[in-house]
């Protein structure tokens, strides 16, 4: 059976945690060059995967050094920087036009990005603690799954109006920026932790 409660309660955690975190911006950057669909299909199917393996996992994923897990998301964040800032402009319109792009391929580039950028993020240590707390598995793992969505889907959302407005240049350029940052920030937390 599955606790509204727990659920409630679990979806309104991970989402306030992963609201500000690197998946909005990855939906985002993802949502303003391919169809929102197909990235929220493989944006998805990796959290569910996520959750998963958070839920199954329990506890356990709290075990690895804290260093380690800000070591490896900063040179994660670098190295994504370093391949928006490096990336040779293809021609903005044809990769702003869906049609070019297969549904598996868009959908497996989002799978991927969130299945190597969200490994042991600070939501998935979360869900796993949440599931060892509550013991209510389907209701934890329904709660984290639904939450991670919503923040993905209103990343990809906001990527589509935003490139009404902005052009895709600036927005790579800004969000190659904010992943520098943020890989600086994660590098520095694993040298002085």
């Amino acid at each position: 059976m599955i606790s509204i409660t727990v659920t409630a309660l679990v979806f309104g955690v991970v989402f306030l945690a992963e609201l500000p975190d690197k998946t909005a911006l990855a939906g985002l950057v993802l949502g303003t060059r391919y169809r929102a669909s197909y990235v929220f299909a493989g944006v998805a199917a990796a959290f569910a995967l996520h959750v998963a393996l958070a839920v199954a996992a329990g506890s356990v994923l709290t075990l690895l050094p804290q260093q380690l897990v800000h070591a490896l998301t900063g040179v994660l964040f670098l190295g994504g920087a370093a391949v928006l800032l490096l990336k040779k402009d293809d021609g903005e319109e044809e990769m702003r036009k869906p049609e070019n792009q297969s549904f598996w391929k868009v959908a497996g580039a989002g799978f991927m990005l969130i299945l190597v950028a969200e490994f042991g993020d600070l939501t998935q240590i979360m869900t796993a603690n949440l599931a060892a707390r509550y013991d209510d598995p389907l209701s934890v793992g329904l709660g984290a799954v639904l939450a991670l969505w919503a923040v993905a889907g209103l990343g990809i959302v906001g990527g589509k109006a935003l490139m009404k407005r902005v052009p895709l240049k600036l927005i790579t350029q800004i969000a190659a920026l904010l992943m520098l940052a943020l890989g600086v920030w994660s590098l520095w937390e694993a040298i002085a932790g």
